[in-house]
């Protein structure tokens, strides 16, 4: 059977098993949201269900005042190497960016491997070390292979997990969560245990080619219409119950969790990842005087904190495709490829829904 009918047939499945009521789930990943609007996922999805993205994109919910420390290190003279799309991120009052184009030395690195290449022909180097559990277990590598001593984190990594029960918490209104492919490649099912058992909400981990969305939703309508609560693996070619020991057994060897903030959000329990102080020596903010003043998150006029909390979307800010674009970006979700707002600007808007 090819995609297209494979899809449709997906598609006619999970229309036959909706409810009459509206349903509403919460998908955690940036990907997810990219290939659901580029592909127009949501023109074969019943009128009555609203697919809505949560704090699902790294750069995202990076706050001001860690984005200000890269530039404060920046200035002071210190080459600073990260992501691309951290380029733009705002943080209290500019961005690296525009440290760059003042003279700071602030370099584009596809990985922390490429930022170690860069770190023998600078004085000091400091990665900035930004993302999810998928992007943790690298960094941890790079810190057990005895890195030259001029090599340094600025640690802000974020745990899904957590955020996912924030959402249960703050009683936003929605009936189950489709999971992240990355992130469960690297931490399996056992973490989302707690959204089924606890919170009876059901959880289906799926892929990213739109026929593992639909997949995913399909496994998503028939718990709910038969009452079964459960954590639930779609993505089985990729993600193993225990997911990947390994990877697990070096951030704990490496980070230590703790109560991070995250943008637009606020402070949420055991949620991020800070070196131990069996690597403090490789820890920017242990080795560097940064002082900062007062950080700004959110922006007059700017809804990420809303849209990041699935409370809100891109067409609930008077922002977006105005004032706010990706080549001038007021907030956070604006940014990065897998930014809710940038993905909506580049493929299209979708119709709103009461939510």
């Amino acid at each position: 059977m090819d995609k297209e009918k494979l899809a449709d047939k997906f598609s006619k499945k999970i229309k036959e098993i909706t409810p009459s009521r509206e349903v509403r789930a919460i998908h955690i990943c940036g990907t997810h949201e990219q290939a659901i609007t580029q592909y127009g996922l949501r023109s074969l999805l019943p009128d009555n269900f609203d697919l809505t993205m949560g704090p699902g994109c790294p750069v995202c919910v990076t706050p001001a005042r860690e984005v200000d420390e890269a530039i404060e290190l920046a200035k002071q003279g210190v080459t600073i190497a990260t992501f691309g799309d951290m380029l733009n991120v705002p943080g209290s009052e500019e961005s690296l960016s525009d440290a760059r184009s003042e003279g700071a030395d602030v370099r584009v690195v596809y990985s922390i491997n490429e930022a170690l290449k860069i770190a023998k022909d600078v004085e000091e180097l400091v990665f900035f070390g930004i993302g999810f559990e998928t992007t943790a277990p690298t960094n941890a590598a790079i810190l057990k292979s005895n890195p030259p001593e001029n090599f340094y984190i600025l640690s802000s990594h974020r745990l899904i997990p957590p955020a996912m029960e924030l959402l249960v918490d703050m009683d936003v209104n929605f009936d189950g969560f489709i999971a992240p492919g990355h992130v469960s490649t690297i931490i399996g099912k056992e973490p989302y245990e707690v959204f089924a058992n606890k919170y009876d909400v059901p959880t289906i981990i799926t892929g990213f080619e739109p026929l593992d969305i639909l997949f995913g939703v399909l496994k998503f309508f028939e718990q709910i219409d038969s009452g079964e609560t459960k954590v639930e693996n779609a993505y089985e070619r990729a993600v193993r119950d225990k997911g990947n020991q390994k990877a697990q057994k070096m951030m704990t060897e490496v980070f230590e969790v703790f109560d991070a903030k995250w943008r637009g959000i606020g402070e949420i329990p055991n949620s991020g990842l800070k070196l131990s102080d069996e690597f403090r020596e490789f820890d920017a903010r242990e080795n560097f005087e940064i002082e900062l003043g007062e950080s700004r998150d959110i922006h007059p006029g700017c809804k990420c904190h809303l849209i990041l909390t699935a409370r809100g979307t891109p067409e609930d800010c008077g922002l977006f495709g105005d004032e706010c674009t990706p080549q001038d970006p007021h907030g956070p979700c604006m940014v990065s490829d897998e930014g809710e707002c940038n993905i909506w600007f580049r493929y299209g808007r979708r119709p709103k829904m009461d939510i």
